[in-house]
C-alpha cells in the first residue's frame, strides 16, 4: 500500500517554482502530478487563450495558461486558462518576482477544458472548487462532444449554468468577451 506524504503550503510553494514541480497541485496537502493532455485539450486551450488576448484590455488582465495556481485552503490548483486582475499580478510582482504565482482572490474568468485524462476530475473536483471560491464564471469546453459549458456566479453566490453547441458565447464577466465555439475544436 503507497501512503502519500502531506505538506504544509509553505513546502508546496517552495517546491512548485521549480521546474520539476510546474504540473504539480497540492491537494489537501497532497502533491498530485497532473497528467499528460490530448491535442484537442493543447489546440482549444490555445485558440481560446489567443481569442481571450487579443480581446482583453492589457493593463487589466493577463491571460495564464497552466501556470498561475489558483489556492483554497491547503488546495492549489492549475487551471487551464485564468484570466487574472492585472493589479493583483502586479502587487504579487513587487513583493517578490520569483515566488509562485497564486491568487486566493476570486477571478473573473477560470477555464478548464475537458480531457480524457482529466475529465471527471475537472467537473467533481476542480469546478466547485472555483466555485468555493468565487470565482466569478467557470468555463469547461469539450472538444470531442464540441461544447462549452459555463457557470456564472450570481449575485447571491450561486451558479447558473449553460451548455452552448455553437455560436457566441459572451462573458459575463468580462464584458465585450466572446467566443464563437465553433472556432474552439478546430
Amino acid at each position: 500500500m503507497a501512503v502519500a506524504q502531506r505538506i504544509d503550503a509553505g513546502e508546496y510553494e517552495r517546491l512548485a517554482v521549480h521546474d520539476d514541480y510546474r504540473f504539480v497541485e497540492l491537494r489537501d496537502g497532497v502533491l498530485v502530478e497532473k497528467p499528460p493532455v490530448s491535442v484537442g485539450h493543447l489546440w482549444t486551450i490555445d485558440v481560446l487563450s489567443r481569442h481571450l488576448i487579443v480581446q482583453l484590455d492589457h493593463d487589466a488582465f493577463l491571460v495564464s495558461s497552466n501556470n498561475a495556481r489558483l489556492r483554497v485552503g491547503d488546495t492549489y490548483v492549475v487551471p487551464d486558462v485564468v484570466v487574472l486582475p492585472s493589479l493583483h499580478t502586479k502587487a504579487l510582482l513587487e513583493r517578490n518576482p520569483h515566488q509562485l504565482a497564486v491568487f486566493e482572490d476570486p477571478v473573473p474568468l477560470v477555464v478548464e477544458v475537458w480531457s480524457p485524462s482529466t475529465g471527471g476530475y475537472d467537473t467533481e473536483t476542480k469546478i466547485p472548487l472555483y466555485q468555493a471560491r468565487g470565482d466569478r464564471e467557470i468555463w469547461r469546453p469539450h472538444p470531442v462532444e464540441r461544447t462549452m459549458t459555463a457557470w456564472v456566479r450570481r449575485p447571491d453566490g450561486a451558479y447558473d449554468e449553460a451548455v452552448h453547441t455553437g455560436g457566441i458565447v459572451e462573458c459575463a464577466a468580462l464584458p465585450g468577451v466572446q467566443v464563437d465555439v465553433g472556432t474552439l475544436f478546430g
